[in-house]
């Protein structure tokens, strides 16, 4: 019988007794850790506040909006963002295999143990542009933010579009395919702990920005909006603006009918990057 709490509390037990072992519980779907929730709830983000068990378990869980239904895009990140407080655990959502890699083995030589969330998005297994080098895999480490790539003038940049995980490479298609060379993108590969040194850096390179953009995949409800626009906010000059894009909110973690989903997803990548941004629900300004 398939039990996920079963499985995931094992897993728990023993990466808390063999602390020399990397333990990674990979969901076949985002959605099948909803199954093991106690097991999350109780032990894996409060274990360590509670009884002073220490615990490095991985949990890789698919999630990414491919147009396949709810159950395909369901981790619920919204869920271990809100349990994160302590730097009790850590949340990421790499976007390379140079990334993902170092996140992997960061986990095992530093010097304490934290659980650790990682989103996977399916389709960056094949995607053209997710690759890295061999010198990106040999050398270097994990960067909690990841600046901008594209040769732009930094004295031109009007506005900045911050994003985790696969969307960063629809937004990264939709400007060149534009030719939009006043707008940088930021991709926040660490969401807890928030890394506020690395993404106070990366904004502030671009000193004529007086907009900031967060864009996500998920309803606005759900995601990482919620829990991080306050220190999205802190990090900012006073010029600055916060404005959400993505999609409104919503009781399901996405719709089952491909048109629908790929028409939203046009819609928040037009969103991010539009002339005059949305006011309404869809901003939040300072």
């Amino acid at each position: 019988m398939l039990t996920e709490n079963a499985v995931l509390g094992f897993e728990y037990g023993y990466t808390t007794s063999e602390p020399n072992q990397l333990v990674i519980w990979e969901a076949q779907f985002g959605d099948f850790a909803n199954g093991a929730q106690v097991v999350i709830d109780q032990f894996i983000s409060a274990g360590e506040v509670k009884w002073g068990r220490i615990c490095d378990l991985v949990l890789f869980l698919p999630h990414g909006y491919e147009g396949q239904g709810p159950e395909h895009s369901s981790a619920r990140p919204e869920r271990y963002l809100q349990l994160c407080a302590q730097h009790n655990m850590q949340v990421a959502v790499p976007t390379t295999p140079a990334q993902t890699f170092h996140l992997l083995r960061r986990q095992m030589i530093r010097h304490f143990r934290k659980p650790l969330i990682v989103m996977t998005p399916k389709s960056l297994l094949r995607h053209k542009e997710a690759v890295s080098s061999m010198e990106d895999l040999a050398d270097g480490a994990f960067r909690n933010v990841v600046g901008e790539l594209d040769a732009l003038d930094p004295k031109k940049v009007r506005r900045v579009i911050v994003c985790s995980g696969k969307v960063y490479y629809e937004l990264l298609a939709y400007r060149r395919e534009h030719k939009i060379d006043d707008i940088a993108i930021l991709r926040l590969e660490q969401q807890y702990p928030f890394p506020h040194e690395d993404y106070k850096r990366e904004v502030g390179r671009y000193a004529k920005a007086k907009e900031v953009v967060w864009c996500q995949e998920e309803p606005q409800n759900q995601g990482a909006w919620y829990r991080l626009n306050f220190y999205l906010r802190t990090d900012l000059d006073q010029k600055m603006m916060l404005f959400y894009a993505g999609r409104p909110v919503s009781a399901s973690p996405a719709v089952g009918y491909a048109a629908k989903h790929n028409a939203e997803q046009k819609q928040l990548i037009e969103d991010a990057f539009a002339d005059k941004l949305k006011s309404g629900e869809m901003v939040l300004a300072r």
